[in-house]
């Protein structure tokens, strides 16, 4: 009988230490737990603000990538901020050609119906920063949740270029100067799990002051719907 009673100690010390190594392990985990991930983006642009007959034309894409520091701000950690770094290139198809004259950048609008056009379109490329309030129905083991990241985006246009072809002429410019470097604007992505909706709208103009169509500013601004990618 002793030797069961003993048995049945050894057992129950055991099997305790094994609890108190799970729960300690698991508490561990949760204290370390965040959603650092990398992101992939592919969205449509669309010009806002445009100026009288200014309009789009074929598809015009955006493809976005980078890296999102988690920083959780409750105890259960599935409130959070992030802060990232990213690189951004969006191209813009539109009738508005943008072409050199005497050293002097012209702005008209182009009637397709007089000139053949083949290509006219801009593209910018920036380094972004993105800054989200992130929400989310995650844990530290569950990979698959609800979330709603609303944020703010900064970015800095490095580089960017104008293409043009039609019948009449062909121009080919880059690092316009009428570009605005400096571009913000809000963001939400929301879904679940891998797929989630993604949002950006620009709060200022793609241009500076200087550019004009008809002596007045081509204030137009940029609006992005598409799919985000978060990678663990």
């Amino acid at each position: 009988m002793k030797y069961c009673i003993l048995l049945l100690m050894i057992c129950i010390s055991f099997f305790g230490f094994a609890q108190d190594d799970e729960d300690a392990d698991k508490s561990k985990l949760y204290k370390n737990y965040r959603e650092d991930q990398f992101y992939i983006s592919a969205t449509y642009n669309l010009l806002t603000n445009k100026p009288d007959g200014v309009n789009q034309n074929s598809f015009s894409s955006g493809f976005h990538f980078g890296f999102i520091r988690d920083m959780p701000v409750n105890q259960r950690r599935n409130i959070s901020l992030g802060l990232g770094i990213g690189l951004s290139t969006n191209s813009y198809n539109q009738n508005v050609s943008i072409v050199e004259i005497n050293d002097q950048l012209v702005y008209n609008v182009i009637d397709e119906s007089e000139v053949n056009v083949s290509k006219n379109k801009f593209t910018t490329y920036l380094v972004e920063v993105p800054i989200e309030f992130r929400w989310r129905t995650s844990t530290a083991s569950d990979y698959n949740f609800w979330r709603i990241y609303s944020g703010f985006k900064f970015g800095y246009i490095f580089y960017n270029s104008a293409k043009f072809k039609s019948d009449a002429d062909n121009e080919r410019l880059s690092n316009i100067d009428d570009f605005n470097k400096i571009q913000y604007g809000i963001t939400l992505s929301a879904g679940y799990g891998t797929w989630n909706f993604h949002m950006y709208y620009g709060l200022n103009s793609i241009f500076g002051g200087d550019a004009k169509l008809d002596g007045k500013s081509i204030d137009v601004k940029s609006f992005k719907l598409g799919l985000m990618f978060y990678i663990l």
